[in-house]
């Protein structure tokens, strides 16, 4: 028993050395860009590796063998899709525009499996509290958001140029894919016949064709409408 426990002691450390020195020949992007194809191999020698370390018949050769041939497969695929733009869409995946000047591409949401609400969240997380203050959102092939700020948000500081100037504020989602989200729309001490006529001042005659509606604290409501045709890929 004493020896069993001590074997599997050497294993998990031989395992652990093995992975850090596979991790650093495969490359940090490992770690902070993960690819679907990367995201795979890497939980497949994770658990080869688990099994390695727990392998107390002495037949650890093969799990090893195994974590290798998956570092060189990584390596491979890596040198064809530097070789290939091609390949590299279809192995990597693509950038997607989601949004772009005001339009939001819904056939883009559905390709990425995203949500406006994951959308929005994920704008919230990067400081953009108003879709009104982003010029352009792209999704990257490591499923993290990039954003392009409008032209008139600066990141200089307000208290540096010595000025006052509003506090942003929460602003509330009121449609979302065609529905009035009615709780959200009392929030902003408005009801339906006033979003009626706001929609009407706008001439949108059918709230299905709004993807998007948001109201901040002065009662502004920005629309944006589906859009259903896709957006050109970035390579």
């Amino acid at each position: 028993m004493i020896n069993e426990i001590i074997q599997v002691i050497v294993l998990s450390f031989t395992s652990v050395i093995v992975l850090f020195i596979l991790t650093k020949i495969i490359g940090g992007r490992e770690i902070s860009q993960l690819s679907m194809f990367d995201y795979i191999n890497s939980i497949t020698i994770g658990s080869i590796a688990a099994e390695m370390a727990t392998n107390i018949d002495g037949n650890f050769i093969y799990p090893l063998i195994a974590m290798i041939v998956y570092t060189i497969s990584i390596l491979f695929l890596a040198l064809l899709t530097n070789k290939s733009i091609k390949l590299r869409r279809y192995i990597n995946g693509s950038s997607l525009v989601l949004y772009n000047n005001g339009t939001l591409y819904k056939d883009n949401f559905k390709k990425s499996k995203l949500d406006i609400n994951e959308f929005i969240v994920n704008c919230r997380l990067k400081g953009y509290f108003n879709l009104a203050d982003i010029h352009t959102a792209i999704l990257e092939p490591n499923g993290q958001i990039s954003i392009i700020p409008t032209v008139d948000t600066s990141a200089v500081r307000v208290k540096d140029m010595q000025i006052q100037a509003d506090q942003d504020e929460f602003v509330y989602n009121v449609i979302i894919d065609g529905k009035v989200i009615e709780k959200n729309l009392a929030s902003t001490g408005n009801n339906l016949t006033w979003l009626n006529n706001k929609l009407k001042e706008q001439k949108i005659s059918n709230i299905k064709d709004i993807y998007l509606a948001t109201c901040d604290k002065n009662n502004n409501l920005s629309i944006y409408l589906k859009k259903n045709k896709v957006s050109s890929y970035l390579v």
